[in-house]
């Protein structure tokens, strides 16, 4: 009978640890959120840290809130940091007629009329620079700033239609091989090849319907003109940190936008927030600073 009774003493001891393990557990899990977007497709988002402005980073074409890894932990030292995944991304939902430029603006719409904030910086990643363009057209009086990352090399038209369907034209024959040598392209040979190869795979993983979606309405928006509209009538400062790897044209987007600046990372590429990160979050920094 003593042995019994021991035996249910540690039996209830050790549960007991077990029920405190796991409310600690439940406690510093920070779990990701989800809300609805205007057309109720649910949005994916995550939060970290505290502080204002809350800086919103929004990833590029084909990929999610995981490209900024190398952001977060720096950045929600000193501020709220949250990451998305537009719709049809990452953890969000799909079931989206088409997937536009517009519509995700929705999404970072959604996400901050959830979180209630009141100023945001938007820091978008190639497509996620025209999307935070339309997030800010919807939202003027939360938005005080962008921070493209390798976007807005030349806001202005500057490719034709036949350009563009010589562009899909691959990815709607055979998305997977032709999302990977496009994507390829994307890189310099001094890019850590771990990195290269796991964003090429990655993106080349992604929905087709939706990232053919996406394509068409980004480069049909840019061809009519409508971007480079949409940019001309923003009301809050736009900054761009882009690599070298392709053209900047600062003078010609200010002609559309009198505030827009652009600070030119050498040596990198268009992911050039993953391969250089601590180069890269000192520039952000600096464009933060010089935010209102």
């Amino acid at each position: 009978m003593q042995a019994f009774a021991l035996h249910g003493m540690r039996y209830l001891g050790l549960t007991l640890l077990l029920g405190l393990a796991g409310q600690a557990f439940a406690a510093e899990v920070n779990w990701p959120r989800m809300t609805e977007s205007a057309d109720g497709v649910p949005i994916a988002y995550e939060v970290q840290g505290s502080g204002e402005p809350t800086l919103v980073f929004i990833h590029g074409w084909s990929c999610d809130g995981r490209y900024w890894r190398g952001q977060v932990p720096h950045f929600s030292q000193q501020h709220r940091v949250v990451t998305i995944d537009l719709a049809g991304h990452g953890h969000s939902g799909l079931g989206r007629d088409a997937y536009t430029m517009p519509a995700f603006g929705e999404d970072i719409k959604a996400v901050l009329e959830d979180l209630s904030v009141e100023q945001a910086i938007l820091i978008g990643h190639s497509m996620g620079g025209p999307v935070a363009v339309e997030a800010a057209r919807l939202m003027p009086e939360r938005v005080i700033g962008i921070v493209g990352v390798d976007t807005f090399h030349h806001v202005a038209p500057q490719m034709t239609q036949s350009d563009l369907e010589q562009m899909l034209a691959p990815m709607q024959e055979n998305f997977t091989d032709a999302a990977r040598h496009f994507t390829a392209t994307m890189f310099v040979e001094e890019t850590d090849a771990t990195l290269r190869d796991w964003v090429i795979r990655d993106m080349a993983a992604a929905v087709p319907d939706v990232a053919l979606s996406a394509f068409e309405d980004m480069g049909t928006r840019h061809i009519d003109g409508e971007a480079a509209q949409h940019f001309q009538e923003l009301t809050v400062p736009v900054i761009a940190i882009n690599a070298d790897l392709w053209p900047t044209d600062i003078e010609a987007n200010r002609q559309l936008l009198s505030e827009f600046d652009a600070v030119i990372m050498e040596g990198t590429d268009h992911f050039l927030h993953m391969a250089k990160p601590n180069a890269f979050n000192r520039e952000l920094e600096r464009m933060i600073g010089t935010a209102p």
